[in-house]
């Protein structure tokens, strides 16, 4: 049995108590009106000017018409600025709860193909995905929240939006809150159930005389990934294309797919060597590392070739209703943007190529430190450009976020590992997995 470490349980406690009070901080600090905007542009040299200039032109016949855009700049601003420390909460709540959702799907795969490697890692995937209810809660609430109008992340659910907004109003037997939420409700809790019983089918299995637990999870598991390839890509439209609902990409289910699913492995291959170093796992050996690399590397690059696909097309195609997207983040987010692509293509390809790198463990901690950030960076350049704009910067909001979400992840994680045995006894395939060399 796991023992949660002393240190790493105070760790993981101290984050949270810090990214708590940052969050709070975050929120308490946006501003409240349109006075507070101005003092916030008056003291920005880049605002100051706009402002310069925007009083110069209140002159002669354009002063109504120049006094209205310029407090209709401000209302944006406001609005952008107050969503600041909520969209620094929806990504980093978002990417821990796809990660466990992408350890769900890898770990389904592996039981669907009855892969003979693997079996000894499955305790493992079982600790990632207990996040996947707290996250779904945590999730669903701020889903909630925004359709109450807390925040504006989704601005089809503003009503006078959509009334003055043809495009956006002709999408609305879609894109309205209570089928949206009915649909987050539907996949939320059908994920949530296949991890329950999943994992009640696998512990049952040790106790078990014949292999029937077993067969029952192998049916239950091939039904799942058949709605999770169907739910997922809803999910991207909803939760993340949805932000900017005037663009559409035929790819984006799949990149985001790509996107979770390579940090899931990744953070599967994370815990699996922390446990070993910590003298857990005595039956993972370095060919079982050296296949979790593997697929680091190659969706990696799957990730990349979806990125450039979606990227060429619609940049030579050069239509403005989809040009506007990448124009919006290359020009306001460069560093983040093609910062990312460094960290997620061309890191794990210069370090995992090499097939003895594979087998090393403090590589691959260099090499997975990078994946994770980047597709962190990778969700961040999704949702911030939508919600606050050209107002980014990484502050207390977005810093104090990560921190929350990282520490409840490492706790729930790291407890769930402490409740049952790292080894599923009577797998069928555990004698093959616990030789697997190559």
């Amino acid at each position: 049995m796991y023992t949660f470490s002393s240190k790493l349980k105070t760790f993981s406690l101290i984050l949270m108590v810090v990214g708590i009070l940052g969050i709070g901080y975050g929120f308490f600090s946006a501003p409240k009106n349109i006075q507070e905007v101005e003092v916030i542009l008056a003291s920005d040299a880049h605002g100051h000017s706009e402002a310069s200039k925007e009083v110069h032109a209140v002159a002669g016949e354009n002063k109504a018409s120049a006094e209205t855009e310029h407090k209709e700049h401000l209302e944006h601003v406001l609005s952008q600025l107050q969503n600041k420390p909520w969209a620094a909460l929806y990504v980093a709540c978002i990417f821990f709860m796809l990660i466990s959702l992408g350890v769900l799907a890898f770990y389904a795969i592996q039981q669907v193909a009855q892969a003979g490697w693997s079996p000894v890692l499955f305790r493992v995937m079982q600790g990632i995905t207990a996040y996947l209810p707290v996250g779904s809660v945590i999730f669903f609430i701020i889903l909630v929240l925004c359709g109450l109008h807390y925040s504006n992340l989704f601005i089809w659910l503003d009503p006078n939006v959509v009334a003055h907004d043809k495009e956006i109003a002709a999408k609305s037997g879609y894109l309205n809150f209570p089928f949206w939420i009915v649909r987050a409700a539907i996949f939320l809790t059908v994920w949530n159930l296949y991890r329950y019983f999943s994992r009640k089918n696998c512990l049952a299995q040790d106790e078990a005389t014949d292999d029937s637990f077993y067969k029952k999870n192998f049916k239950m598991t091939a039904g799942f990934l058949v709605f999770f390839i169907v739910s997922e890509s809803i999910m991207s439209w909803d939760w993340i294309m949805s932000i900017d609902p005037h663009w559409s990409s035929t790819l984006f289910g799949w990149y985001v797919f790509a996107s979770f699913f390579v940090s899931g492995i990744t953070t599967i291959a994370m815990v699996t060597v922390y446990l070993k170093s910590r003298g857990y796992l005595e039956h993972v050996n370095t060919s079982h590392i050296h296949d979790l690399a593997k697929f680091m590397f190659g969706f990696s690059v799957f990730w990349t070739y979806l990125w450039f696909s979606q990227f060429m097309l619609i940049w030579y195609a050069n239509i403005p209703e989809e040009i506007t997207y990448f124009v919006i983040r290359i020009q306001q987010y460069n560093l983040p943007f093609f910062g990312a692509v460094a960290m997620n293509f061309l890191f794990p390809i210069l370090i995992l190529i090499n097939t003895d790198f594979k087998r090393i463990t403090w590589i691959l901690v260099i090499a997975s430190s990078f994946i994770l950030f980047g597709h962190y960076i990778d969700f961040f350049n999704m949702i911030m450009p939508g919600t606050v704009g050209d107002k980014w910067f990484i502050g207390v909001s977005e810093i104090a976020s990560l921190f929350f979400f990282l520490g409840l992840f490492i706790y729930v994680v790291f407890t769930a590992l402490t409740k049952v045995p790292l080894l599923p006894k009577r797998n069928p395939f555990i004698e093959e997995s616990k030789h697997y060399h190559y």
